[in-house]
């Protein structure tokens, strides 16, 4: 059985860039201006979930006061000018890009926010760096859904069960562990359990070529 790693794949917001931050920002904002304020109940349908349920959740939140499609439209504009001004990538994630790139392994980014948020990180990040690439609305479904893992997986032609995937947010999980991949995660707001083929760390720091050999090795 060949135990090699074949692939990594990489989440977006709050893995590889960090924007997690903006997009609450943005989300906060949005419900503010409806007389909503953001409780640690609403992260679940908010972090790692594309934009239009957010809106959705937004619009039904505010009982009718606010219409979902222009919500999602709104979001979209105020976190794609946030991530234009502000974008940053993630302490050690730049490094871990090019250690793959020059040990040959493919990767991909997977998101769940819409391509123009998504080319905006992929200039910022390197465009070199990425095999293929995956955004909201690209798929069928989205994350928490395996969709755009899968989409990813077909594109690079690999074996999920030879793949990692790294993470921020439980929905994210949900997504790479049912396309088959192991998972790395790095949680961000929400905490995240070590589980089987799920190996939780604090920082891309912590991660170099030989923990994600030894997870494919694992799987």
């Amino acid at each position: 059985m060949n135990t090699a790693l074949q692939a990594v794949l990489f989440d977006m917001d709050g893995t590889l860039v960090d924007t997690e931050r903006l997009w609450l920002r943005a989300v906060e904002e949005e419900a503010l201006g409806l007389g909503l304020a953001l409780t640690a109940e609403d992260l679940a349908f908010v972090l790692g979930r594309a934009i239009d349920d957010s809106a959705a959740h937004l619009a039904a939140r505010s009982a009718g006061r606010a219409d979902r499609a222009r919500l999602g439209e709104s979001l979209e504009r105020r976190f794609t000018e946030l991530v234009r001004r502000e974008l940053v990538p993630m302490p050690g994630a730049v490094e871990l890009l090019a250690a793959l790139g020059a040990a040959g392994l493919p990767t991909a980014l997977v998101s769940a926010s819409p391509r123009p948020v998504v080319d905006t990180a992929l200039d910022a990040l390197g465009r070199q760096w990425f095999t293929t690439s995956v955004a909201e609305g690209e798929t069928p479904r989205t994350k928490p859904f395996p969709d755009p893992y899968r989409a990813a997986l077909t594109d690079l032609g690999v074996d999920p069960a030879r793949c990692v995937a790294v993470e921020d947010t439980p929905t994210g999980v949900a997504s790479a562990e049912a396309a088959g991949c192991a998972v790395l995660a790095v949680p961000s707001y929400a905490a995240i359990a070590p589980a089987p083929r799920r190996t939780v760390v604090r920082s891309l720091l912590d991660v170099d070529l030989t923990l994600l050999r030894r997870l494919a090795a694992a799987s």
